[in-house]
Order: structure tokens, then sequence, then C-alpha cells
């Protein structure tokens, strides 16, 4: 019977993860259909990306800045090994680009402004705010979710791309200014190294597809939270820790398949 027991209990977690998935798909699916309502209310979105993108500047910056410090002095001292700490610029340039620019910055979004939407949607449901909407024949997914959603798909590529402008400048401080790496060769070395196409724009890919989804699972699951403060408080813990799982996973599946030729 233990067996049997253990067996269905494990049937159920799968049929009930395949299940959410598919609410999962079908929500986002929905907020496709209703963004045109969105767009046409356009000072909604921008509202939100206040909230989503402008509010997470902070982090942003100052994660930005000492991540490219510790980038410049770790790899000064790898490079130095090898007589090339000219390269150090190139190093730092590529590495926040590719990797830690559109990673760390949707794992900062997720943190602050994911739990944000997470928790407010929740909160909305539990003061059926929703429900009174919907008695008005107002969609709650083209009002509350849409909106939300094109935010969080815009401002996460444009924090991305602060945090790698910030990161090099970080990295510039240590090399050049503190340890005295030349500078000519610095930006030099750098502005010939990246390229535009197979570095910044594959960048700028990833941070889009984890803008979209982060975003959704902000949303979903505040959307699909209990409507007690429990519930709204393991909806917000899933949302940080589901996001940054999938942030992970998809950069290893990103990563292979872009740089694959390279």
């Amino acid at each position: 019977m233990a067996i049997v027991s253990t067996i269905r209990a494990i049937g159920n977690r799968i049929v009930n993860a395949v299940w959410r998935i598919g609410v999962a798909a079908r929500f986002f699916f929905l907020t496709l259909l209703y963004s045109g309502n969105s767009f046409r209310r356009f000072h909604l979105i921008i509202k939100e990306l206040f909230s989503s993108g402008v509010m997470s500047l902070i982090i942003i910056i100052v994660a930005g800045l000492f991540v490219g410090m510790v980038l410049g002095l770790q790899g000064y001292e790898t490079l130095k090994r090898y007589g090339s700490e000219s390269a150090l610029g190139v190093m730092v340039a590529l590495g926040l680009v590719r990797e830690l620019g559109p990673v760390m910055a949707a794992l900062l979004f997720a943190s602050r402004a994911g739990s944000a939407m997470t928790a407010e949607i929740g909160l909305m449901k539990a003061t059926e705010q929703i429900s009174a909407m919907e008695m008005m024949a107002v969609n709650p997914i083209a009002r509350i979710v849409a909106p939300r959603f094109w935010a969080g798909v815009i401002s996460m590529p444009l924090l991305a791309a602060m945090f790698s402008a910030v990161g090099i400048f970080g990295g510039y401080l240590v090399g050049v200014v503190q340890i005295g790496v030349d500078e000519g060769s610095f930006w030099s070395q750098m502005q010939a190294a990246v390229d535009f196409r197979e570095d910044i724009m594959n960048g700028i890919i990833k941070s889009l597809v984890f803008g979209v989804v982060v975003t959704v699972i902000a949303l979903f699951e505040g959307f699909d939270a209990p409507p007690t403060a429990e519930g709204v408080s393991g909806a917000t813990t899933r949302t940080v820790v589901t996001s940054s799982l999938a942030i992970l996973m998809l950069d290893f599946v990103l990563t292979a398949i872009m740089f694959r030729g390279a």
C-alpha cells in the first residue's frame, strides 16, 4: 500500500504540474489577445513602466557597478599571468554583454519587480477588486495584466543594457583608474572585439526572452494565488524561485543556440 500511495502522490504532482502549465499557457495567450486594449490606453503601460522599470534602476545600477568592479579585479589577476592585461576591457565587456548583463538584470528584476507584481495582483484578488471589475464588465486581463506584461517586456532589455554599461564603467574604474591598465588599450580592444550582431544583439534577445518569462510567471502566480495572506505570500515566493530557475535554464539553452557556431 505504501508503494501505491507513493505512486499516486507522484502521479498527482505530475498531473497538477501539467495542468498548471496548460493554464499558464492559456493565460499567456489571453494576455496577448487582449494586448490591443492596452496599446489603445498606452498611459497604462507608461504607468507600469515607471513602477517596474524606473523603480528598479537603483538596484540595477548599484549591482552592475560592483559586478563590473569585481570582474575588472578578478580579470586583471587572471590575465596578468599570461601577460594580457590590455585585454581586460574585452573580457569585462563580453562577460557583461553576453551573460552577466541579461542574467543578473533578469534575476534582480524578478526579485524586485516580479515579486511586486505578484503581490499587487494577489492582494487585488484577495480584496475582491478583480471580481468587482468582472461584475462591471471590465476584463481584468486587459486592464490589469496586459499593461504590466508589456511594461516588463519593454523595461527588461533597457535594464540589462544599463547593467552592462554601468558594469563596463566599473571595470574601467578598477582596471584603468585603480590598477593602471592602459586606457587606450582598454577601450580600443573592447571596441574591436565586441561585435554588434554576435554579442550585443544576442544579449538583447536573451533579455527579451527573460522579460517575457519573468513577467508571465509573476502575473500568473498573482492571478492564480489563493485569496488569503498565506496564499499571496506563497505566490510571491514561487514567483522569485520559479523565475530564477527559468532564467538560469533558459540562459543555458539560449547560449547553446546562439554561440554553438562561434
